[in-house]
């Protein structure tokens, strides 16, 4: 269980995770050892999976953002071993879920433009047969956030 002390800490890496110790520190109010000593053990617990840098994805040219729904009439570990593999080489791929309901899957794609994402769509169906494939292109993003909700942990 964490603390507020803890919580606090992860909610300003979660903003800025290149924030120097000293600074978190000081706004958390801790010495910087104590800091360093929670940080630490938020990553030896598995809390703190890893920590990244974000792109500006205008500026990386893969502004346009795809969400492809897929269908299979295959729904077993083999098959799904095949699709893990399919799509774990495609980098425009950016999250992929296994879903309840009537979409089997659901892919997070960030492309330059449509032609690209035809690219990706044309690898797609030429390693695995699909039952159907839906795309959506995102017009807006009204909110894009990887900062965990702490009020649960």
């Amino acid at each position: 269980m964490l603390d507020v002390r803890d919580k606090r800490i992860l909610e300003a890496l979660q903003e800025d995770a290149g924030v120097a110790v000293a600074d978190l520190a000081d706004t958390i109010g801790l010495s910087v050892s104590a800091c360093w000593r929670r940080i630490k053990a938020l990553e030896d617990h598995g809390m703190i999976a890893r920590r990244v840098v974000l792109l500006d994805r205008r500026k990386s040219n893969v502004a346009t953002t795809v969400f492809v729904g897929v269908r299979t009439s295959r729904h077993s570990i083999e098959w799904l071993e095949a699709f893990r593999k399919a799509i774990s080489d495609i980098p425009e791929i950016v999250e992929a879920y296994r879903l309840t309901g009537e979409m089997d899957y659901l892919l997070r794609l960030v492309v330059p433009n449509v032609d690209i994402y035809d690219a990706v769509y044309k690898q797609l169906i030429s390693r695995l047969d699909f039952t159907d494939i839906t795309s959506f292109i995102s017009m807006e993003e009204l909110k894009f956030t990887t900062a965990v909700p702490l009020r649960y942990a």
